[in-house]
């Protein structure tokens, strides 16, 4: 389904990393068995959040969508 370096869209919020659906993240390994585990970096590159998320927290990005940028707040 997702190979390594696919960009994905987060399909739910994950506040603990204030971190929203529809957020832009990559896929940095894949695990054997529905893992993945995914970067999403702020606009200047810095990494945002590392996390390891399963097929159902994460969708393809379509091809008709649009980025759109917000602020990311920190703890």
């Amino acid at each position: 389904m997702f190979k390594e370096l696919d960009t994905i869209v987060l399909t739910r919020d994950i506040n603990e990393h204030n971190l929203k659906q529809g957020d832009v993240g990559a896929v940095i390994h894949c695990y054997p068995k529905d893992g993945f585990e995914v970067e999403f970096v702020t606009g200047e590159g810095n990494t945002a959040a590392v996390l390891t998320l399963t097929g159902n927290d994460i969708r393809p990005m379509g091809k008709g969508e649009i980025l759109h940028a917000r602020e990311i707040t920190t703890a």
